[in-house]
């Protein structure tokens, strides 16, 4: 009796271990499946480039297999400086006559030290006594006149009475400092300017974004940034943003990716679980001949396949083909009617309208 209950025993505490081991085997199998999925080691490092403050992005190296869509041309530019010129179509201008040519290191001491109207840009251009152009500002150079500038309107809205009114002060004391004479126009007439202008901004304006959400298991920042880098994605200024640049250095870049910020800057982004991210485009940013649109789409069907992730509008709706294809389709009236004003998206004027 004593011999089959040693035995019984025995064969229970068998059972016990097994079951035990059975429970500990799964919880490990439970917590890695929770766990955020992680960067391949194995893989290339995420590129050091970082994303220069003021639109000066680097062109991506190409990334083999992406197709057309994403690496095409990719490097093949020249990287070329962009100048910001004054335009009547956006700005409010006031020429600056002189009796005689001045020098380009006095004409940039007479300058303000705040380059702002309010929230709006305040430029200065020189006529140039060697091209006889209307340019920047340059110490070597010698100027027969000059004619300052202020935006009519940006995104934070249209040029008001008492801004124009700052603006008339700032041209006349670097008109002072210059011995020069500034010609102005009516203040009531440009203020009206600014404010269609600002109402045609503001209909015609557009940032569209995707949200990426993750089907099954968490990403982690190193996993999130492993996939974008593939894609041509490098680090952006701001901790949790990566950005698709342009192919000539100066312009915004074409694409950002965003992801929680604070998770890129844990201790240990590893264990930071990510769910969703988005994938953005300013649309009056870039070109419509980029396929700025094409790109994004492009971009969120690569990652969303490679990640395990589907295609969101923000909310948790699902986008299929067809949606995308509704908003395609907006897309191109929305450049009809910028090219119709003769502000077409990627311009020098759309950028510095919609900033």
């Amino acid at each position: 009796m004593l011999e089959s209950m040693s035995s019984l025993q025995m064969s229970l505490a068998a059972i016990g271990a097994l079951t035990v081991g059975a429970v500990v085997v799964y919880n490990q199998w439970t917590s890695r499946k929770n766990e955020p999925r992680q960067a391949d080691p194995l893989r290339e490092p995420v590129a050091g480039v970082t994303e220069p403050v003021l639109e000066t992005d680097l062109p991506p190296s190409p990334t083999a297999g992406l197709g057309p869509a994403l690496d095409d041309g990719f490097g093949s530019l020249p990287l070329l400086e962009r100048k910001i010129a004054l335009d009547a179509l956006i700005d409010v201008i006031a020429l600056i006559e002189v009796d005689q040519a001045v020098s380009g290191d006095a004409a940039l001491a007479a300058l303000p030290v705040t380059r702002r109207v309010g929230s709006k840009l305040f430029m200065v251009e020189g006529l140039s006594q060697e091209t006889g152009l209307w340019d920047s500002l340059t110490p070597s150079r010698r100027y027969t006149a000059f004619q300052a500038g202020v935006q009519l309107a940006n995104r934070m809205g249209a040029l008001n009475n008492i801004e124009f009114s700052e603006f008339v002060v700032k041209t006349q004391a670097f008109a002072d400092a210059v011995g020069g004479t500034p010609s102005f126009s009516d203040m009531l007439e440009e203020v009206a300017r600014a404010r269609e202008l600002d109402q045609f901004a503001s209909v015609h304006d557009a940032q569209l974004s995707f949200t990426l959400c993750a089907s099954s298991a968490a990403w982690s920042p190193g996993y999130i940034q492993q996939h974008a880098s593939r894609l041509g994605f490098v680090p952006g200024v701001m901790p949790g943003r990566m950005v698709l640049p342009a192919a000539e250095q100066g312009l915004p870049p074409i694409l950002a990716l965003t992801f929680d910020s604070h998770a890129a800057l844990a201790d240990d982004p590893a264990l930071s679980a990510i769910r969703s991210f988005t994938l953005s485009l300013d649309v009056p940013q870039t070109a419509r001949e980029d396929e700025p649109f094409t790109r994004l789409r492009e971009a969120g069907r690569l990652l969303a396949e490679a990640m395990d992730g589907v295609i969101t509008d923000g909310e948790g709706q699902s986008l299929n083909a067809d949606a995308l294809d509704q908003i395609g389709g907006d897309l191109q009236q929305l450049y009809n009617a910028l090219d119709a004003r003769e502000l077409s998206a990627g311009s020098p004027q759309a950028r510095r309208l919609f900033s």
